[in-house]
């Protein structure tokens, strides 16, 4: 028994077309690319060439082109060699995007390339960096206040584009000639900014994503401080800072939300009177409506956190000269609660908790083992040897010693501090008691 499966879809199978290669920048998803006829909707194409840099062109000789195929284009002079990214409906859209005001400018395909145009092509591509090198050094020969950043050769090796980033006007008409001189090519000069040479290059950003700059982002909008103050986020340059060392880009891209609801909030100068004293503004969660005031103006005392608009209320009461016996509502308590984050992705010290309780451990360990040795080196009372006999003058000596520090008694009491002492040396040298007697005798 044989079961048959049928697909749906345009092309009657499981068709990704529009899964084409990710590892150019700029990649765009054909969510069209399996309706029947997408391609034949329009005769242009977009084709892109070395890294960020895109191009549309008209197939005139209706040549069937699919994503991923290596074309030669019209350029001038000569032509270029390319691959296709982008065919049928979506192509218009961002033909519109890329604002191409007149059909005019828009160059033609020539054929799909040849072992020939890809040999060229190859060969040219192999003379970019160091091509770079070396006009590196030439500018800096001409002491130009400029930074060749890329260079790239067409396809058919009679021109070269100089990418360069310079904080002020460059005069280059020197560089050019020297350039061709050199290199023996027509030169073209491009300035970039540092977030087009980012987006060239490419990269991982802090949030773990591809770079926007690279991914998708093709004009780019001035991003100032006032974004991170909208938005309450900490004015620390090496966290607002991306890899092109200028403010993130996506500091844009909530500002509108923020500034909106920022405006159900009251005034940070604003403060609240109660019963209980003078409240003062301390912080606020913009997007969750919520606002925290303490007690003191300087640190947080008393804090109480409560909703924009009981702080409304609470604001329109003290110009009508009333207040509330508490900023929390009658019959509730301050909203107080914390959200808790049960993965800590948000804690920046998440992984210095660990490192902070295996140094406590070891500082313990350390402590314990060194208590131990001490104990264990300490000699027991069971275990002192006993006193050697054959030691009778060293004895003798301590004795005298620990009774001239003695204050001096007056007769018998000086005798009967001294009675035990003899006693004892007599326990201990048995063997002279003449001269202990005539001792006692003439005290």
């Amino acid at each position: 028994m044989t079961t048959t499966f049928e697909q749906n879809n345009a092309c009657g199978s499981l068709c990704c077309k529009g899964c084409g290669r990710s590892d150019k920048q700029l990649n765009t998803f054909d969510w069209l690319a399996d309706i029947p006829g997408n391609a034949e909707e329009t005769e242009y194409v977009e084709v892109q060439f070395k890294n960020t840099r895109k191009g549309y062109y008209r197939n005139s000789n209706k040549i069937p082109l699919e994503k991923g195929d290596i074309v030669a284009v019209e350029a001038s002079p000569g032509h270029d060699i390319g691959e296709v990214t982008l065919t049928g409906r979506l192509v218009l859209l961002q033909m519109k995007k890329a604002n191409l005001r007149s059909e005019a400018d828009i160059k033609r395909i020539y054929r799909k390339a040849k072992p020939v145009d890809m040999e060229k092509y190859a060969e040219a591509k192999k003379r970019e960096h160091s091509t770079m090198i070396e006009s590196r050094q030439i500018a800096a020969s001409l002491d130009l206040q400029m930074k060749i950043g890329d260079v790239e050769y067409q396809g058919d090796g009679g021109k070269a584009i100089f990418y360069y980033i310079a904080d002020e006007r460059v005069d280059f008409r020197q560089l050019i000639k020297v350039l061709a001189d050199v290199f023996r090519v027509r030169i073209e000069m491009k300035q970039i900014g540092a977030r087009q040479e980012a987006g060239r290059i490419g990269g991982i950003g802090p949030c773990g994503r591809e770079l926007c700059c690279a991914a998708w982002m093709t004009s780019f909008i001035s991003v100032s401080t006032n974004a991170a103050r909208f938005q309450d986020i900490s004015l620390n340059p090496q966290k607002l800072a991306g890899l092109c060392a200028k403010l993130k880009c996506c500091l844009n891209y909530e500002i509108d939300s923020y500034v909106e609801a920022q405006k159900r909030l009251p005034s940070r100068e604003i403060e609240l009177e109660t019963q209980e004293g003078i409240f003062y503004f301390f912080k606020a969660d913009i997007l969750a409506n919520t606002i925290t005031y303490s007690s003191d103006k300087k640190i947080p005392a008393n804090l109480v956190t409560i909703s924009g608009k009981r702080a409304f209320e609470i604001i329109g009461m003290n110009r009508r000269g009333q207040k509330p016996d508490s900023l929390a509502a009658d019959g509730a308590q301050g909203n107080n609660s914390r959200s808790t984050d049960l993965l800590e992705q948000d804690s920046l010290t998440r992984f210095d908790r660990a490192k902070k309780d295996k140094k406590k451990k070891k500082k313990k360990n350390q402590q314990n083992n060194g208590n131990g040795a001490a104990m264990n080196n300490r000699p027991n009372e069971s275990e002192k040897p006993a006193p050697m006999e054959n030691k009778p003058q060293k004895e003798n000596k301590n004795a005298s010693q620990r009774e001239q520090s003695k204050p001096q008694q007056k007769g018998g009491n000086n005798q009967h501090h001294r009675k035990p002492q003899e006693a004892r040396r007599g326990q201990q040298q048995p063997k002279q008691p003449s001269e202990r007697q005539n001792n006692q005798g003439q005290r």
